[in-house]
């Protein structure tokens, strides 16, 4: 629930336990994937996979002991996998079953948000839920993912290591990170949290500094209530912090930002056959007068990326912070009858101007960075040039 502080502190930054290849992705409605391949040119194809089903079952040394289920997730991962796309995936019933649960805004987990090192394969530690489990373990941003209960978690996939990390709240896992030379080993109790969605506080000068974690199904009703409750027209300006935040469903980010644009083009969705589809606000407008800033880091992905393109290009926020993270495509979930999912990507998305941020990010009007190991938890160089900025149109 979203809650006003009327002092001028630092707003906690809450983050889950979800890579950006997770969450980060735009969903579409659930709809069915078909192939326009031939039947009997799909039936030869496919035969393959019986003949190797088959060879296992009564070939292999312990072919009594192969799990089906495990071979048939096996075969669906790989071939969602040969597409070479890090957001498209097979999901397994587990995976979709957290994945549904994240979109309504709680999570199992250790309380980090995670990404690639793109030369490396390493998975790292991009930040941490203050005072959740791996914080108050000692886990620093940078931490690099090693082992999870035994497992090494070397040249996995984001996907599979959020897998081995989350599981029942209480239950405990044990992670071994590498920090510079040094492997250190963390044992954790994993716990469930609902995000709050949306955080305000009301910082010094009467600037109203509010925080979005994600665009869940009712992120839109939040932030609105939420701008409503503060009046957000009577304070000096609005810092809006889409910072850590990896996106969530495309008709929530186009709910949101609605609120800030009255009418006109929010995105473009651009399919591989040619076609376009045109997405326009869609009358929620607030009627916000005051000053905006957009607070972007490079975990600002996806759905956060579209809403800073699109109030970046209609100028009607200034964007202050990192290069976002760079997501410019659209996936869709389509559920199969064994509980588990394909994510697939279906489209490229394009600001009001046409740009696609893919692998480019969205880059600020004003470039501040931040490193939290070196600036400190509470030290915020990019709410002190947000506020500055807004002092200085005086």
């Amino acid at each position: 629930m979203a809650f006003v502080r009327t002092h001028a502190t630092k707003l906690q930054a809450t983050f889950l336990f979800v890579a950006i290849f997770t969450l980060g992705f735009m969903v579409g409605n659930l709809q069915s994937i078909t192939q326009a391949q031939g039947i009997g040119d799909t039936d030869q194809a496919f035969g393959v996979i019986q003949e190797t089903y088959n060879l296992i079952k009564e070939s292999y040394v312990d072919g009594e002991k192969v799990d089906v289920p495990s071979l048939v997730d096996g075969a669906l991962k790989g071939m969602v996998e040969s597409l070479d796309d890090q957001f498209s995936a097979y999901q397994t019933p587990q995976q979709t079953e957290a994945s549904a649960l994240e979109l309504q805004g709680s999570v199992e987990g250790i309380g980090a948000t995670v990404d690639t090192d793109e030369v490396t394969g390493n998975i790292y530690v991009v930040s941490l839920i203050r005072g959740a489990a791996a914080e108050a373990a000692g886990v620093l941003p940078g931490d690099i993912f090693w082992e999870v209960d035994g497992e090494s978690a070397v040249g996995i996939t984001q996907n599979d290591l959020v897998l081995l990390v989350r599981g029942p709240a209480g239950s405990e896992v044990t992670i071994v990170f590498k920090r510079g030379e040094e492997l250190i080993t963390f044992t954790m109790t994993r716990v469930r949290f609902d995000v709050p969605i949306v955080e305000s506080e009301i910082l010094e000068g009467d600037i109203a500094h509010v925080r979005l974690s994600q665009f869940t199904s009712n992120a839109r009703d939040l932030l609105r209530n939420e701008l409503n409750n503060i009046e957000i027209n009577s304070k000096k300006a609005l810092i809006l912090d889409v910072r850590g935040n990896p996106g969530g469903l495309l008709s929530s980010v186009v709910d949101i930002s609605s609120l800030f644009v009255e009418d006109g083009v929010i995105l473009y969705e651009a399919f591989g056959d040619g076609t376009e589809r045109t997405f326009d606000a869609n009358g929620d407008y607030l009627g916000i007068t005051i000053p905006i800033v957009l607070l972007t880091d490079e975990g600002s992905a996806s759905a956060s990326e579209l809403l800073a393109g699109a109030l970046q290009d209609l100028e009607i926020a200034t964007v202050i912070g990192e290069t976002s993270f760079g997501k410019g495509t659209v996936q869709t979930v389509a559920p199969l009858s064994n509980g588990g999912s394909i994510r697939l990507t279906i489209a490229r998305w394009l600001t009001p101007n046409r740009n696609w941020i893919h692998e480019l990010g969205i880059t600020p009007d004003i470039v501040v960075a931040y490193d939290p190991v070196t600036d400190g938890v509470d030290v915020d160089p990019q709410l002190d040039a947000a506020i500055e900025y807004i002092n200085n149109l005086e």
